[in-house]
Parts: C-alpha cells; structure tokens; sequence
C-alpha cells in the first residue's frame, strides 16, 4: 500500500513539473521546432520501385459518411502522377499525406457533378503556391471543363492578386495561376502517351450528364479502369478487358430504398423523389461485378460508394448478394493504396 501511494505522489510530481515547465515560453519554443521537424519529415506510402500505383483520397458520392471524402483517386505511374476527379474533402487527405503537389501532371475529371470537382480550386492552389511552376494546372473533362475552371478562377481572381502582391513573383506568379483546361475529344481519345504510360478517355452512360467519361490507364505491363459514374453499359466492359484493376462505382440500391421509403414516411417527399432518381443512372454492385466477370478484369474493387458504409455491418448490407456472381473484391476505404509492381502480377495492398 505504501510502495502504491508513493508511486502516486511521485507520478503526480512529475505531472505538476512538466505542466510547470510548458509553461515556460523558450521551452515551447523548442517543442514547436520539434514539431515543425517531425511534420517536414512525414513521407507518403508510394512505393519507390516501378509500378502503377493507386491511392484512394476520396471514397463516396454526395451522401454523407464520417471518414470519407468525395470520390478522388491519385494514380502514380513510375514518376508521372495525376489525379481523377476532386470531390469535397479529398485535397486535405492529398495535403495529409504529405505529396508532393506541384509534381501533380494534371488532373482528370470524369464528369461535371459537384462532388467530382469541389476541392479542384484547392488543388490548383497547392499545385501554384510556392512551386516554382512553368506552366498552369492541366484539366482534362468533358465539354463543359472550361467553363469550371473560367468559374473557379473568376471567383479567385482576387485571391490570385493579393497573393501575388504579398508574395512576389517567385511565390505566386500571376502567369501560372489558374487552369489549363483541355476538352476531351473522343473521337482521339488518348489523352496521354508518352511511350511508357498511355492513358485513354471513353464515354459512359450517366444521362443526363453527357458526356460521362472513364478513364484507362496502361502502364508497361500493368492496367486499370475507371468507370467514372455510370450506369450498366458496354463500353466499360470493352475498355476493361483483362485489366489488373477495375475501380468501378457501386450503388447499393436496396438501400437507397430503404433511404427512400424513409424520406416519404417522414415528410421529406423531395428527398425521396432524390434517392428514387439516384437509381436510374448509376450501377449495383451485383452489376458492377458482372461487368468485371465479363471483362476477365483480374480484380475488382468497388468505389464511388452510394451510400458509403459506415461499419461492418452496413458494409455487410452494403455487398449483400456480390459473393454469388464473384469472390474477389474489395470496397475501398479511405488512404487505401493499391500497389502494381512493373514485370509482376502482384497486386498490393497499403496504407497511404
């Protein structure tokens, strides 16, 4: 009993002296310095070896999940990197993970939904500010992408100046702020081709969103699929033939109608009529892996998820019925980091 009450005082002690001590103005000082230090020191998971790598920096569509971002996805093909859609939330898990930002080759949208290309202005000031860039901030998208990336720079026009006032040129040069827009024609569809990397836009069904785009990705050896928002179509099929990877949208619509039945029985009738609308435009997880069982895509992995799980068991609701059509899948989780080694077939699994 003796040895327990004093090892409480001396615990105590100990407490009262470093409350003391933090106290002290020098002393914070220098444990803000070690903090500054362990902050410039954090290093991203991406591999250092040849691969095709994808990390998931935004997981749902507009419904609300704690922990989730909007839908974004950065790829990272040997030392080239880009970013597909930029939903809400998702620049601060790119920010988080300390990646170098203005190394960024451009980013991709899908389509023109709000929850695709919320965090873009974020981006593009991250990609400008202090990166001692040569040229604007690519933006490849559908007919329509330059009238956003006109909006966003007219709503920062301002902020565009006054950061070049205080900063300087050097800091923030006006010559590199805003966008470079690029309208995607389908009737050339690869978008970028450098020898080694090959990246390839084609049109999905989202009506009435037209166009909606998916995007494929070759690499060496290695692939995958984005199907961007879309409902059961072909193309997705025909672009995903024996990929490594199919990152397709999965909606699990016996929940939105239960979502629905809800919203009427509780006098939200607009909110129903919402989730009724939802289902006709976007793609079952039951569907998406027949779309993967037709394109022998070696591996499946479910994203844009509508409504985003929040726990095993609306995880377990969420898949109900995908193990009968294919056994191998994945619903991705945010700062998930899939990992395709050059010259193997491995598919690894990190954390960002």
């Amino acid at each position: 009993m003796r040895i327990f009450i004093k090892t409480i005082i001396v615990s105590l002690i100990l407490c009262i002296t470093a409350w003391v001590i933090i106290q002290v103005p020098s002393v914070q000082d220098r444990l803000m310095l070690i903090v500054a230090s362990s902050l410039n020191s954090i290093s991203n998971n991406l591999p250092k070896e040849d691969a095709l790598s994808i990390a998931v920096c935004g997981s749902r569509s507009p419904i609300p999940s704690p922990g989730r971002a909007e839908t974004c996805m950065l790829v990272k093909a040997g030392d080239d990197m880009f970013v597909v859609d930029i939903g809400d939330g998702s620049f601060n898990n790119l920010q988080s993970w300390n990646i170098p930002l203005g190394k960024i080759n451009s980013v991709l949208l899908t389509h023109l939904h709000s929850d695709h290309i919320a965090d873009l202005p974020s981006l593009h000031q991250a990609h400008w500010i202090m990166q001692d860039r040569k040229n604007k901030l690519k933006v490849y998208g559908p007919e329509g992408v330059s009238l956003v990336t006109e909006g966003f720079e007219k709503a920062y026009e301002r902020d565009y100046q006054f950061r070049y006032e205080h900063h300087g040129e050097k800091i923030a040069s006006k010559k590199y702020a805003g966008f470079n827009p690029v309208t995607i024609d389908l009737s050339n569809p690869v978008i970028f081709d450098n020898g080694e990397l090959k990246i390839t836009a084609f049109q999905v069904l989202h009506e009435p969103v037209k166009p909606a785009l998916g995007y494929k990705f070759e690499y060496k050896d290695r692939s995958i699929v984005f199907s961007g928002d879309t409902s059961y179509v072909q193309d997705v099929i025909d672009n995903s033939m024996n990929v490594d990877i199919l990152f397709h949208e999965a909606q699990a619509n016996h929940m939105i109608s239960i979502l629905e039945e809800f919203a009427n029985e509780n006098g939200a009738p607009l909110r129903a009529k919402v989730m009724a609308d939802i289902k006709t435009y976007h793609t079952t997880l039951i569907d998406a892996a027949k779309i993967a069982n037709e394109a022998k895509a070696k591996s499946l992995v479910f994203y844009h998820l509508t409504p985003a799980p929040r726990n095993y068991l609306t995880e377990l609701i969420f898949a109900r019925g995908v193990d009968q059509i294919r056994k191998e899948w994945v619903i991705v989780k945010e700062d998930m980091l899939f990992i395709l080694p050059i010259g193997s077939s491995e598919i690894l699994q990190r954390k960002m």
